[in-house]
């Protein structure tokens, strides 16, 4: 359902630690991803709840992408695994709530991996661009 003028809202949780370093690294070396992406730095992807997902996608954003450490290398020696464990939990809630479970996503990305945050970045827009608006009316999705 991908309409030719959407251009998707996502918003995107970044550890400190890891993630907040592989964007700054791409924007230090200039990779190209998309800029309909918003970016709020948190102390550990384990710090994300339920209920900071939903706000995102009540407040309009039609995507939303969690960012943390590559599992073994958390800072907060397991907030990773934590992460992990509510991903499948969470695709449950959306799915029960008629929103498509593809527009969440989880993906590790060091402080090293600029060239990969910037290929998820593209990657993601491009996903939720594909999926179209999300519409949280009763007629919606």
């Amino acid at each position: 359902m991908a309409d030719n003028g959407f251009e998707p809202k996502i918003i995107v949780f970044l550890c400190n630690w890891c993630s907040y370093g592989g964007g700054d690294l791409a924007g230090v070396n200039r990779e190209q991803y998309p800029t309909n992406v918003l970016g709020i730095k948190v102390m550990c992807s384990s710090r994300i709840s339920p209920e900071h997902i939903m706000e995102s996608f009540i407040d309009g954003a039609d995507g939303v992408l969690i960012t943390g450490c590559h599992p073994g290398d958390c800072h907060y020696i397991d907030g990773n695994y934590k992460t992990f464990r509510k991903m499948d939990i969470m695709a449950k809630i959306l799915k029960d709530l008629g929103i498509n479970p593809e527009r969440l996503r989880l993906e590790w990305i060091s402080s090293a991996e600029g060239g990969k945050f910037a290929r998820v970045m593209r990657e993601m827009t491009e996903q939720i661009r594909e999926l179209g608006p999300l519409d949280l009316t009763e007629e919606g999705e």
